[in-house]
Order: C-alpha cells, then structure tokens, then sequence
C-alpha cells in the first residue's frame, strides 16, 4: 500500500512537472514573434529546470511539440464549442463561432501558428483531430436542422455532410492563417471576421433554398423550427 501511494504521488509529480515544461513553452512561444523557433533550452529556462529534466517527460522535441500543440488546441477548443450552438439567428451563430475564433487568433498569433505546425508529419496530429472535433459539432448542428426542418435529403447528400462541413472548417481556418501570416493592412480582423461569416451564411442559404427553404436571416432558430415560419420557394 505505501508503495502504491508513492507510486501515485510519483506519477502526480511527473504530471505537474510535465504541464510546468508544457507552460513554459506556451509563454515562450507568446513572447516571441509569431513563427519564431522557441529552443528547448528557453522553455527549460523559463520552466526553472534544465534542459536535461525536460527531456525526462518527453520522448523528444516532436513529443514535446504534440503536447504543447495539443494544449494550445485545447484552449481554442475550450472558448470554441460553447460557441456552437443553436442560440439566435443562423447569422448570428454563425457571426459567434467565426467571431470567437478570429479573436482568438488575433490575440494569440504565435499560439496560432505553432498549432498549425506538425512535428512528424502526421495526418492525424492535434490539428486535424481539432479540427474534426469542431467538423463533428457543426455537422450535429446540421443534422438538427435538418431534422427539424423536416427536410428528406438523398443517400447521396447525407453522405455529403461529413466531408462538406470539414472542408468548410478547414476553409475558415486557411483564410485566418493566410491572413496571419500576411496581416495586410487594408484588410482589418473585424473585416475578415465579417467577410468569413457572410461567406459561410452564403453557403448555408445556397444549400437551403436547393431543398427550397428559404431562411429567414431576422429569425431565432427556434421559430424557424416552426414549419408555419418557413417560407417555401415557388
């Protein structure tokens, strides 16, 4: 038993040690020009350990990279999903989630780009699975649309869902990362946030009104729930 209980107290120290190293190089990568290289010795510095305790809790720089990329992915996450919900008008969820994530890049450039940075070449790293967690959200969110829409779509377009809705996200995430790393100045963050949102209204609307639903941009979801609410095309 009291070698259990220092087994746990072990593993509990190499978890908080692991998460320090993890936090010292998110602060190392903030306080550094986006795309700047953040060495192993800065986060050892900044984390109050040697280079050589770092490499105690990772296998080696791409296993400290992962971590750190899936911590920052965590982040965005957290202040994400909450965004991706069925609360207002279609515009206005999709201005909130477009809104959340363009602040969030804003804010955290550096972060930013280090997450879109893959250590091994894995197509399955942290970003991808990210990126399909939000995909899965959004295409949840689609599906009770359609549900409550009383729409019937063919084999065919229900298989569509899945890579349509990934591509969007993977769309929205290419615009904000060519715009990082460009920042022209005749394009503002505000602009961006609202020329990305209108683009992906247009997408909604454009594959609504093919199943002859028009939907009405003034309207809470909850009412266009309401068939009698829907406006039918000739």
């Amino acid at each position: 038993m009291a070698s259990d209980g220092r087994q746990a107290r072990w593993a509990g120290h190499n978890e908080s040690r692991r998460r320090t190293i993890i936090d010292a190089a998110i602060a190392a990568i903030e306080e550094g020009e986006p795309g700047a290289d953040v060495h192993v010795q800065q986060i050892a510095a900044k984390a109050g350990i040697s280079r050589t305790v770092v490499y105690r809790h990772f296998e080696d720089r791409a296993d400290l990279d992962r971590a750190v990329q899936q911590a920052i992915l965590d982040g965005l996450w957290e202040d994400l999903l909450p965004a991706v919900c069925l609360e207002g008008t279609v515009p206005q969820i999709v201005q909130r989630v477009v809104g959340t994530y363009v602040s969030w890049a804003v804010a955290h450039p550096a972060l930013h780009l280090a997450a879109d940075h893959d250590p091994d070449g894995l197509s399955d790293g942290p970003l991808q699975q990210g990126m399909e967690r939000i995909a899965t959200e959004v295409a949840r969110l689609v599906d009770i649309a359609i549900l409550a829409f009383g729409v019937t779509p063919s084999k065919e377009e229900a298989a569509a869902l899945d890579p349509l809705v990934f591509g969007l996200v993977g769309a929205v995430f290419g615009a904000v990362r060519r715009w990082l790393t460009r920042r022209d100045p005749q394009l503002s963050a505000e602009m961006l946030e609202k020329l990305i949102a209108r683009s992906v209204w247009h997408l909604i609307d454009g594959h609504a009104r093919s199943f002859d639903l028009v939907i009405d941009p003034a309207a809470p979801v909850e009412e266009l729930f309401d068939a009698e609410r829907l406006a039918v095309l000739p």
